[in-house]
Order: C-alpha cells, then sequence, then structure tokens
C-alpha cells in the first residue's frame, strides 16, 4: 500500500452503552482519511497513552509495526509500569487496526500467510466461581454444556488455612468438579498462593482431572515455576508478561503446558507475533487471555496451529460488547471472526477526543 503516515492519535470516549465504573476509552490513531482504533481501555491507559505516547506516534508509517513499537517501547521505558505496556499495545493494535481499513483487509489477512480461519475456538471462564465453594454442580454443568473447547474456574486459597490443609482442599475440589462435569477442569488461582502451597497441590492432585493451573504466585518465579512443572503438574502461565519483557525464559526454562498471553498488555500484535514464535520453537500452545480477545481473535484466526483457542469470560465480557456496534459473535462456545476490515470492532457513538 501507499505509505501513509499516522497524523494524529486521540482518545475517544463511548458513552451508550457503558456501565458506572467500565473501562469506556478507546485509542484512535488517524491517517489518509481512516481511523484505526482500540478498546476499552482504563482511564489511566488513555492518558499515559495521550500524554506520554501520542508524540511517538505522530508522523510512524502506518504499516511500519515493527518501527512503531521498538519507538513505543522506548518512550515507555522511561516509567515502566503494566499502565505503559497496555497503553503501548493499545496503540500497536490500533494501528493494525488502521492498517487494516486503509487495506481493505481484517487484521488475521494481514498477519497470516494463507487463509485466516472464519471461526475460531474459545473456552469459558468463570474466575468469581471458586471450585472450594461450589455447592450447585449444575452451574458448572451448564456451562460445560455450552460447546466450549474446555472451562476455566477460580481457585483461591482461603489465606487462614495452613499451605498442606489448603492445597489439599483445592485438589479434592478439582476433583470432584472434574469429575461433575466429565472434563478436565483449568484452574486460575489469581496469584494467591505461596511457593509452599503450590508444591503441596502438585503433590496432591489427580492431574487427569486438570487441564492446567494458572497464575499460583502474585509474580513469574522461575525457580518456583521451574519445580511445579518437574512434578508433571500442568501450569499456564504468561498473562502478566509485559511490553519490555524477554519471555524467553518463561517459556524456556519453565516450560509451562500453556501461555496465557494477554495480547494488548504484553505491548500488542506486533509484540504477540514475536512471543508466539518463541513459544512455537518450544511447542508451548497459546490461549490469549480474554480481556484482549479482540486481538486475541484475529491472531488465533491467522496461526490456528499455534493458537487452539481464545479465552472468552462469561461474567464481563457481554457487557464488554455492549460498546461496539456490532458485538463479537458467539456460537456454540466458537466466536465468528469479523468480516469488515481492521479487527472489525467499531466503537458506538463516542465523544472524541475524551477531556477525563
Amino acid at each position: 500500500m501507499t505509505s501513509f503516515t499516522i497524523e494524529r492519535l486521540e482518545i475517544a470516549e463511548v458513552r451508550e452503552g457503558a456501565g458506572p465504573g467500565d473501562d469506556a476509552l478507546f485509542v484512535m490513531v488517524h491517517a489518509a482519511g481512516e481511523t484505526g482504533c482500540y478498546g476499552p481501555v482504563s482511564e489511566r491507559i488513555g492518558a499515559y497513552a495521550r500524554g506520554t505516547l501520542a508524540s511517538v506516534v505522530q508522523g510512524n508509517p502506518a504499516a511500519d509495526h515493527h518501527g512503531l513499537l521498538n519507538r513505543l517501547r522506548q518512550a515507555a521505558r522511561t516509567a515502566p509500569s503494566d499502565v505503559a505496556s497496555w497503553a503501548v499495545g493499545a496503540i500497536d493494535c490500533a494501528a493494525w487496526d488502521l492498517h487494516g481499513r486503509l487495506t481493505a483487509c481484517s487484521v488475521a489477512d494481514l498477519l497470516a500467510s494463507g487463509t485466516p480461519q472464519p471461526f475460531v475456538a474459545a473456552y469459558a471462564s468463570w474466575l468469581s466461581q471458586n471450585l472450594t465453594s461450589c455447592e450447585d454442580l449444575d452451574v458448572l454443568r451448564g456451562v460445560a454444556a455450552g460447546g466450549w473447547r474446555f472451562t476455566k474456574w477460580g481457585l483461591r486459597r482461603a489465606p487462614k488455612d495452613p499451605s498442606g490443609e489448603a492445597a489439599a482442599r483445592m485438589a479434592r475440589a478439582v476433583e470432584r468438579c472434574s469429575e461433575a462435569i466429565g472434563a478436565p477442569v483449568a484452574v486460575d488461582a489469581v496469584g494467591t498462593w505461596t511457593p509452599a502451597v503450590a508444591m503441596a497441590f502438585a503433590r496432591s492432585v489427580d492431574v487427569a482431572g486438570l487441564r492446567w493451573l494458572e497464575d499460583p504466585l502474585p509474580h513469574h518465579d522461575l525457580d518456583i515455576y521451574g519445580l511445579v512443572t518437574a512434578t508433571g503438574l500442568p501450569l499456564a502461565v504468561g498473562e502478566r508478561v509485559h511490553c519490555d519483557e524477554d519471555p524467553a525464559g518463561l517459556i524456556q526454562y519453565v516450560r509451562p503446558s500453556a501461555l496465557t498471553l494477554d495480547v494488548v498488555g504484553c505491548g500488542g500484535l506486533t509484540r504477540a507475533r514475536q512471543i508466539l514464535d518463541l513459544a512455537q520453537a518450544q511447542a508451548i500452545p497459546v490461549y490469549p487471555h480474554g480481556r484482549s480477545i479482540v486481538p486475541g481473535l484475529h491472531l488465533a484466526a491467522a496461526f490456528p496451529d499455534a493458537v487452539p483457542a481464545v479465552e472468552y469470560r462469561l461474567q464481563w465480557e457481554p457487557r464488554r460488547q455492549r460498546l461496539y456496534d456490532v458485538p463479537l459473535q458467539l456460537e456454540h462456545g466458537r466466536i465468528g471472526l469479523p468480516d469488515t476490515p481492521g479487527l472489525g470492532t467499531i466503537p458506538r457513538s463516542t465523544t472524541c477526543p475524551a477531556h477525563r
């Protein structure tokens, strides 16, 4: 395509469909009469993108994703944080959306070497449904009957429990619930465990009923995670990878069963594509985190052998989809790739720029 340059970055606020406390800002980049966007993001992320990174974006060729990512990462190093990484990723995804709109192609078409998949498998997650306190197993059975690739649930440790007791109770909960639905379950500890609990759980649980244990510790601890996976326990990590982190050690040393990469949080589609190559080299599948479901969907459609499914967050995603003119089409555990250019998601009525 003609080398269009990005003229400016703005932050738009979606008012229609947003509820109290919802993320409702969209990052928007403009070139040649077209606008690419990504959202929703929080006010902190929008403020960082507009205040710190907007000048970096201006004048960048719309199709030079690697050059833009390098400049954004360099600017974000002055104050590295999760917010900075998310802002970098949101701008990167907006630039991919712009690129697709300028060329009348979907982002999946731009990423793929062949024809993208029209439908992508999804797995359902419901993290507020904690398995240790789940009394109504029909709730689990109802979700599992929805055609999902598999299901994921919360498995938080009660802080008052000694490590051994907590691990044994959670192991029994996994076995009880996987037996109830007739399939292994994935569980997310949401960083609430200690190393002692993780090792005790690895020794206690029957892994036949466990698809994976995700993010047991508050931070990536390569040594502990390496010990956990050495027991044969399937471990999933990667949601917290940020734009300036080298994930090679996490992938090669820990050898997780799955990489639950947040496509925006890691620095955007350009960075996610780089990390995907590292994961593929080690035969580790990538399951994009549900908070960034739209770019994750395009990544999965473009690389179906490496990205078997995306996460669909039952608690939050239907509410987020109200912010788009046309919500994602979900049918029996599969999501249709939008058939419009770019990311294919257009925010509902906006006020641009946002002033908050």
